[in-house]
C-alpha cells in the first residue's frame, strides 16, 4: 500500500527565506520600472527637442520665376550647414591683433624716418644751392660796395646800396653820408676794390665759411687801390673781408661786412 506523505506546515526559517526573496524581486521590478520610465521620458524629451523649431535664424530660399503654389519649408540641414562658427577659428584673430598693431607702429616709424631723410636731403640740396649762389653774389657785390670815386659819390653809393639789405643798408647810408663823402671830397679820394685772383697754388680768393638755405658767410681776399692828395702815387691794401649774405625776394644781398 503506498505511503501517503502528509504535508507539513512551513517552519519559521522557510517563511523568512520566502519573505527576503519576495522583497528582492519587488525591488528589482521597481528599479526596472524607473529605468523604463526614465528612458521613455528621455525619448519623449529628445523627440520634443527635435520637433521644436529653431529660433533666431533666417533661411533665404530663392523663389522660382513663376512663384510657388505652396512655399517650401526650410529643412534642418539648412541650419546645420550654417551652424555656429567654431571658437577655435576665432582664436587666431585675437593673436593677430597685437601683430597688426606692431606692424602699424613699425609703418608709422618708417614713414617718420623717411620724412626726416627727405627733409634732410631737401635741406642739404637747398644749402648747396645757396653756397653757390651766395658766393657768386658776394664776388659781384664786393667791388661795388668797397669802391668809390669823389667825382661821382652819389652814383657809387647808390649802386652799392642796391647790393645791401636790412640794418646794414641803413648803416651804410649814414656812414657814407657823414664820414666817407666829406673825406673823399676834401682829399679827392678814389678807392678801387677788386677780388684777388687765385694764387699760384690755386688757393681760392673767395670761400664759404658757413652756409644754410637762407644765410651764407663768405670770406673774400680783396685788393684795394687808394689814391688821394694825402698819399703819393697809389697805395695797395690787401684785405680779408667777411661778408654775410642773406636770401631776399630780390636775390642774395649783403647784410654785414667785417674787415679781418
Amino acid at each position: 500500500m503506498p505511503k501517503t506523505t502528509t504535508g507539513r506546515a512551513p517552519g519559521p526559517g522557510t517563511r523568512r527565506t520566502m519573505t527576503a526573496a519576495a522583497r528582492a524581486a519587488a525591488k528589482r521590478a521597481e528599479r526596472g520600472h524607473r529605468e523604463a520610465g526614465a528612458a521613455t521620458d528621455g525619448d519623449e524629451e529628445s523627440r520634443h527637442r527635435a520637433e521644436r523649431p529653431r529660433a533666431g535664424r533666417t533661411v533665404l530660399v530663392e523663389a522660382p520665376k513663376d512663384g510657388w503654389d505652396d512655399p517650401p519649408e526650410p529643412s534642418p540641414q539648412s541650419f546645420e550647414e550654417d551652424g555656429p562658427q567654431d571658437r577655435s577659428d576665432l582664436a587666431p584673430r585675437g593673436r593677430r591683433r597685437p601683430l597688426t598693431l606692431l606692424l602699424a607702429a613699425l609703418l608709422v616709424v618708417g614713414l617718420v624716418a623717411l620724412a626726416a631723410l627727405a627733409w634732410q636731403y631737401r635741406e642739404g640740396s637747398q644749402t648747396e644751392t645757396a653756397r653757390t649762389e651766395a658766393l657768386a653774389a658776394a664776388r659781384k657785390a664786393a667791388p661795388v660796395v668797397l669802391s668809390y670815386d669823389y667825382r661821382r659819390l652819389d652814383k657809387d653809393f647808390s649802386r652799392a646800396r642796391a647790393h645791401l639789405t636790412g640794418d646794414f643798408r641803413d648803416e651804410y647810408g649814414k656812414t657814407t653820408k657823414t664820414v666817407v663823402a666829406p673825406t673823399a671830397e676834401k682829399y679827392h679820394g678814389v678807392v678801387k676794390a677788386t677780388v684777388a685772383a687765385p694764387g699760384s697754388g690755386g688757393a681760392p680768393a673767395a670761400s664759404v665759411v658757413s652756409a644754410s638755405p637762407d644765410k651764407v658767410v663768405v670770406l673774400l681776399f680783396v685788393n684795394q687801390v687808394t689814391e688821394s692828395t694825402q698819399v703819393s702815387g697809389a697805395r695797395v691794401d690787401q684785405n680779408r673781408v667777411r661778408m654775410t649774405m642773406d636770401r631776399t625776394g630780390d636775390g642774395w644781398k649783403v647784410s654785414a661786412v667785417d674787415a679781418l
